[in-house]
């Protein structure tokens, strides 16, 4: 049977609760000496020391952080890997009295990560210590690029410049802008000049209107003549 989404689960845990890691297991790392200077297809030997003969785990944290099941070592240093397999074409682990031992047989980038040893005691799992195993880091110089050379024509370069788009950018927002604020600003001035206009008509009218009744002389109203009797 399958356990390995179960304990899985049971590891995840683990890292979630604090005050679990065991003081009691440790790493040692035999070969190579300096695990900084790992390579590509070189063998890596991990080693967990205990007090306890119990039976453990091996897992792996990857830069993301997910853990992957390695493999489980019993009481009788029987091997159970990751799918339930007895054999791993990556990894060997063994057993000798209170040492579990893991090797990674060619070791690559998918075998970057912290590598954890891990036992179930009184229903509480214990973590040793994270082991990082990483490759180096390699730094790349990237090539160089000869300047372009001319010939005849660099004093037409040194006069020709390139046009800049934040400023070609600019002047479009300025020109939108100033189109926004002149084109209301010339109609309200348009709509003002001709209610101006119209108001002056219209008053020219009116005091048409008023000019046509005449006024008697010397301000008296008009009287009517009397007929004789």
């Amino acid at each position: 049977m399958d356990t390995s989404p179960a304990l899985l689960l049971l590891l995840t845990l683990g890292f979630c609760c604090p005050g679990i890691y065991g003081q009691s297991l440790e790493i040692k790392v035999r070969s190579p000496k300096d695990i900084g200077q790992l390579r590509v297809g070189q063998r890596l030997e991990l080693e967990c020391h205990t007090d306890r003969s119990s039976g453990a785990s091996w897992i792996r944290q990857d830069r993301s952080g997910t853990l992957h099941f390695i493999v489980f070592i019993n009481s009788f240093s029987r091997a159970t890997f990751e799918g339930s397999q007895r054999t791993s074409p990556r990894f060997e682990a063994s057993r000798e009295n209170a040492i579990y031992r893991l090797a990674v047989k060619s070791f690559t980038p998918q075998d970057e990560g912290r590598y954890f040893c891990v036992m179930s005691l009184n229903l509480m799992l214990h973590f040793s210590p994270g082991q990082h195993a990483f490759l180096p880091a390699t730094t790349t110089v990237a090539p160089s690029t000869p300047a372009p050379t001319t010939q005849g024509s660099t004093t037409k370069d040194s006069n020709l410049t390139t046009p800049d788009p934040e400023g070609r950018m600019q002047e479009d927002l300025n020109f939108f802008c100033h189109i926004f604020i002149w084109v209301p600003l010339a109609g309200a001035c348009l709509l003002l000049l001709l209610a101006l206009v119209i108001t002056i008509v219209l008053c020219q009218q009116t005091r048409r209107r008023r000019c046509r009744c005449k006024r008697p002389a010397h301000g008296k109203p008009p009287t009517k003549p009397r007929t004789p009797n």
